[in-house]
Formats: C-alpha cells, sequence, structure tokens
C-alpha cells in the first residue's frame, strides 16, 4: 500500500491515468458504435427480405410457387441469387404475363427500392450470385477496349452479331440489342445467363475480362457512322445483298417506265 500510496503522488501519476481513462472510454466507444452499426444492417437487411417476400407472394408467386420453388410455367428461383433477380425485373423482363414467349426489355413494373428487396428475399433462399457493386463496375479504368473486342468477337457476337446489334435464334428467339444497357446489367447477365444466353463464370471469363466486354460495347454504342446509314449493322453480305436489291429494283424499274414511254 505505502509503494501504491508513493506512485500515486508522483507527478506523472495524473497524465497517466488520464491517458488509460480516454483509451478505455474510445475503446468501449468504438465497439458499441460497431455493435449498433451491425445491428442497424441486420435490422436493414431483415426489413427488406421481409418487404421482398410480401412483394414476391403479391406480384411473382403465382408463377414461381409460395416458396419460390418453381412451377409448371416458370423456374424454381432457390440459388438463382440477387443478380438475377436484378437484372430480370430491373430491366422490366419480369413479371410477364406470356410465359411462352421471350421476355423482353421494358419499362420495369417496380422501382429500385422494391427490386432491391425483391433480389433480397430470393438471395436469402440460397446462396447465389450477388448484384456488384458501383466499385466492380469501373469499366472505363479497369477494362481494355481492344482485349474486350477480341473477347466479344469470341463469346459473344455469334448471337448478338458482331456490332452488339442483336440477332435471330433458333425456335423463335433473338439475342437482344446491347446497345443502351446499363453495365451493370451486361455484368449480371454474364455471370446469371438470362434465358439462352450460357452463365459466363469468373474462370470462363474473369472479372477484369467482363469489364473489357463492357468496354468495348460502349466504345460501339458510342462511335459514330461515318459511312451514313447503319443498317442495324448487320454485317456486309446482308448489307450489300440490300443494296444490290434495291439498285436494282431501281434500275429495273425505271427501265419498265422508259420502255412504257417508249410505246
Amino acid at each position: 500500500m505505502k509503494r501504491l500510496s508513493r506512485y500515486r503522488r508522483h507527478k506523472a501519476a495524473a497524465p497517466l491515468l488520464l491517458v488509460i481513462a480516454l483509451l478505455a472510454i474510445g475503446t468501449t466507444f468504438s465497439v458499441a458504435s460497431a455493435s449498433v452499426k451491425q445491428s442497424s444492417k441486420t435490422f436493414a437487411r431483415t426489413a427488406a427480405i421481409d418487404e421482398g417476400k410480401q412483394i414476391f407472394l403479391k406480384g411473382c408467386s403465382s408463377c414461381h410457387g409460395l416458396n419460390a420453388e418453381g412451377g409448371a410455367i416458370a423456374p424454381s428461383l432457390i440459388g438463382v441469387g440477387a443478380a438475377s433477380v436484378d437484372f430480370q425485373v430491373g430491366t422490366g423482363r419480369m413479371p410477364m404475363a406470356d410465359m411462352s414467349t421471350q421476355a423482353m426489355r421494358k419499362t420495369p413494373v417496380y422501382d429500385a427500392e422494391e427490386t432491391a428487396a425483391l433480389a433480397a428475399y430470393v438471395a436469402s433462399l440460397a446462396p447465389g450470385p450477388a448484384v456488384p457493386e458501383d466499385s466492380v463496375l469501373n469499366y472505363e479504368r479497369d477494362g481494355s477496349t481492344a482485349e474486350g473486342g477480341e473477347l466479344f468477337r469470341n463469346n459473344c457476337a455469334m448471337c448478338h452479331n458482331f456490332a452488339g446489334q442483336g440477332g435471330a435464334l433458333t425456335q423463335g428467339k433473338y439475342a437482344p440489342t446491347l446497345m443502351g444497357v446499363e453495365p451493370k446489367y451486361i455484368y449480371e447477365a454474364m455471370i446469371t445467363g438470362p434465358q439462352s444466353m450460357p452463365v459466363f463464370s469468373d474462370k470462363t471469363i474473369t472479372p477484369a475480362e467482363k469489364l473489357s466486354i463492357i468496354k468495348w460495347i460502349k466504345a460501339a454504342e458510342a462511335e459514330p457512322n461515318l459511312g451514313g446509314a447503319s443498317l442495324g449493322r448487320v454485317g456486309p453480305v446482308t448489307e450489300g445483298l440490300l443494296g444490290w436489291v434495291l439498285g436494282l429494283g431501281l434500275l429495273i424499274g425505271v427501265a419498265v417506265w422508259l420502255a412504257t414511254k417508249a410505246r
């Protein structure tokens, strides 16, 4: 006790105790703040899942089942992930009235918050691809236009056309145009494989290569038509055939008109 009394009278005792007290208060505050933030995030996620479930039961369960297990006309949503829901609902492809036809891009039925809630609910059912964050989609910084063009021609051009304009597929289906599509939806389509499109996993096409593809698509979208009308950029064979048919048809029409006048 005498030793403690001696140290307590030391001139450095008060500042040292003050520093220890401040450290203790700071540590306690940090731990408490982290706990509150974590609790807030958990509460917000739970609320979003509950809201998404209600939206699902009202607008989606008639086709996909009450528990998203799928049905006779719609597939199961268990394990498709939040990215698939965000793509289908965010682009207006879902919900759709006629499941026998290919889903077309249209004005979304649900707003961004409702779409996020639906995605959170489906993601809670089983693990699946997540919605890419904005930091992941920085294609202007991380992408390469030259590499993206090569990857697009090797993996995408056979369906979407060499210029990303879209094209016809078998059994009345088609690959939609990629012009004017948000980068997030292009990325989500590659990782989820909607409808006839295959899934391009990160082992097949890495995230950096996906950004390069997006960068090339955006470059093609901004490219001016220096030659005049693009005719959909469907290719030189089709465009040449159209030119020949119109040109020859015009010449034949003029020849017939002149012969008629000569009589």
